[in-house]
């Protein structure tokens, strides 16, 4: 609009312009804007929400299950299912870190740095020869195991008569060593007689006389054993020459463990080998606990081997990555010692030992404490050193000198496990107490036993027998 001032001057005024009470303008003041409503957000929330509410299955399976089958086709390439219907299982691979590896281990002693096994030199090692066998000097001369016939064993030691009677473990391969012929076989004369396996032709264990033939002619002979299925077969590095011609390499198996291992490719020849492994498979396994029945191979080569001198064992999670001549010479020959087994890396107490057994379900508490309240009643101390020795032992390696005290020692042993539980490591402790005699027992360190061997750890659970 248009307004005439009092000299007849026109001026435009907007008509947005706002005047006072006295007809003045007022100055435009701006108006703030008012932000943008939310409610188009709001809105697109509550769709999205909706949406979530009503499609969240498919947003969470359908991930989840594209997961599931990568992983599975992850395991499905590292695993493979055994050919026997049976026994049917899947065979888990683990990462061989540690297959075939050679270099040493070393400590500090007294701040120096040294090799833990200390080996003769390889060009020594090529030369070295078997002790020639001078005859038993110790307090036993003779073992005579106990058997329900009359007849003489593989040593020439007549076997003597037992009348067997039915126990929970003890069977026809034991035999039924009462309590009275267990205290009086800890007794040390100049003949002993134990229990020692083998009682009977009908107890099993099982081998064929082409197996047999072989043994008799091992005179050093480095074992293991794999029954229910439960470990691979590893190649034994690391040896000499010499140890290739004069040591026999034989590894004992079941019928599981052959289907298992024939279906990973690991064939045994026609010559009876897989690489340097005799392999022996024996039937009419004596225990449905596969942990029992490892044992005899483990405790009891003498009996297996009755001509060899010298027997080294290594459990079926371990691959032995050294001379056997060479181990001899430094763990016996060197320290006059007839038995070298690996200390406890963890414990020295018995009862510290059947404390951990049970927590890690590897027995039962009610065997445990049967074991435990027996060793108490008898007498044996909670010292963790017996004659200045460890009393723990880890046991995965044994190497010794077939000597009658040797021998005496484990059969006492093996006996232990077979009338109590199956853990070695329990009833060791208790024959090196009760026995007394073995001065010339070497019990090496944790690090000379990593230095034997690449452990790989079990692989599978071994399956029991089913009668």
């Amino acid at each position: 609009m248009s307004m005439a001032g009092s000299n007849g001057v026109s001026i435009t005024v907007s008509d947005e312009e706002e005047f006072d009470e006295l007809g003045r303008t007022r100055a435009r003041v701006r108006r703030k804007r008012k932000k943008p409503s939310y409610r188009a957000k709001s809105e697109l929330a509550q769709r999205v929400i909706r949406w979530l509410v009503k499609y969240w299955l498919f947003l969470v399976f359908v991930p989840a299950t594209v997961l599931l089958l990568y992983e599975a086709s992850r395991v499905g390439r590292k695993t493979s299912p055994e050919i026997d219907s049976k026994h049917s299982s899947r065979v888990e691979r683990r990462p061989m870190m540690n297959l075939n590896r050679l270099d040493p281990k070393y400590r500090f002693v007294h701040g120096v740095r040294e090799r833990c096994l200390k080996l003769l030199p390889q060009e020594e090692l090529e030369y070295l020869d078997i002790p020639v066998d001078e005859g038993s000097t110790g307090p036993v001369n003779k073992v005579l195991y106990i058997s329900e016939r009359d007849s003489f064993d593989l040593e020439g030691s007549t076997v003597l008569s037992s009348q067997l009677t039915e126990t929970t473990r003890f069977n026809l391969f034991t035999g039924n060593q009462t309590l009275d012929q267990r205290e009086k076989s800890f007794e040390v004369n100049e003949t002993a007689m134990v229990h020692c396996g083998f009682y009977s032709d009908n107890g099993g264990f099982k081998i064929s006389n082409e197996d047999k033939n072989y043994m008799e002619r091992c005179e050093v002979v480095v074992s293991t054993c794999a029954f229910g299925g439960g470990d691979d077969l590893y190649q034994p590095i690391g040896m000499s020459g010499a140890s290739v011609r004069k040591v026999c390499f034989v590894a004992f198996w079941d019928d599981i463990t052959l289907s298992a291992q024939e279906y990973a490719k690991q064939t045994i020849g026609e010559d009876g080998f897989i690489g340097k492994w005799r392999i022996v498979v024996v039937k009419e396994l004596p225990f449905t606990d596969q942990r029992l029945n490892g044992k005899i191979p483990k405790m009891l080569s003498h009996r297996l081997f009755p001509h060899a001198k010298y027997s080294i064992w290594v459990d079926s999670k371990s691959q032995f990555r050294r001379d056997p001549l060479g181990v001899l010479e430094a763990l016996l020959w060197r320290s006059n010692s007839v038995l070298a087994i690996s200390e406890h890396g963890a414990r020295s107490s018995v009862y510290d030992e059947a404390k951990a057994v049970v927590n890690k379900h590897k027995a039962t508490p009610e065997e445990v404490e049967v074991q435990l309240t027996q060793y108490r009643h008898d007498g044996l101390p909670e010292d963790k050193r017996f004659n200045g020795k460890k009393a723990l032992a880890e046991a995965s390696v044994i190497v010794r000198e077939h000597t009658p005290l040797s021998n005496l020692f484990m059969c006492l042993w093996f006996n232990e496990v077979v009338r109590f539980t199956s853990r070695d490591q329990l009833s060791f402790p208790y024959v090196l107490w009760r026995l007394k005699v073995p001065k010339n027992i070497h019990l090496f360190p944790v690090c000379i036993r990593k230095d034997l061997v690449n452990s790989m750890g079990h692989l599978r659970k071994a399956r029991p027998l089913i009668r």
